[in-house]
């Protein structure tokens, strides 16, 4: 399986691209990956993958394989890795969580609601 593990403000995690991958049983999959002594090492897992109603899902899972909601700095990587990816063109994306839709800039890799970054690049997200 290929992944990503990415750091944003303190926060780590491993990536999964959905679109590519299947993962099977994401609950003992973050156990496994989080571990920082025999695996990977992180605070969870974040799987990638489309949405219905948006333009990408983020679900994520914590070292201990429970169900999160949402992470600020999870997401803001996310945003990182869908645009340098080349998983979209666009600057501005929206992301299903299960705490609602964010909205997110792959130029800056900011996410969250209704905040300009306002990065050098422009952006508007």
């Amino acid at each position: 399986m290929r992944f990503t593990k990415m750091e944003g403000l303190g926060n780590d995690y491993v990536y999964v691209n959905c679109f590519r991958e299947k993962v099977y049983d994401p609950e003992i999959l973050a156990r496994l990956v989080s571990d920082r002594h025999r695996g990977i090492g992180g605070d969870g897992l974040i799987l990638i993958g489309p949405s219905a109603r948006a333009d990408f899902n983020m679900d994520i899972y914590n070292a201990d394989g429970s169900r999160a909601e949402m992470c600020g700095n999870g997401i803001r990587c996310l945003g990182k890795y869908v645009y340098d990816h080349g998983m979209t063109e666009k600057t501005e994306f929206t992301v299903e969580t299960q705490a609602g839709w964010k909205s997110g800039c792959g130029m800056c890799g900011y996410g969250q609601t209704g905040y300009r970054c306002g990065c050098r690049d422009g952006c508007s997200a």
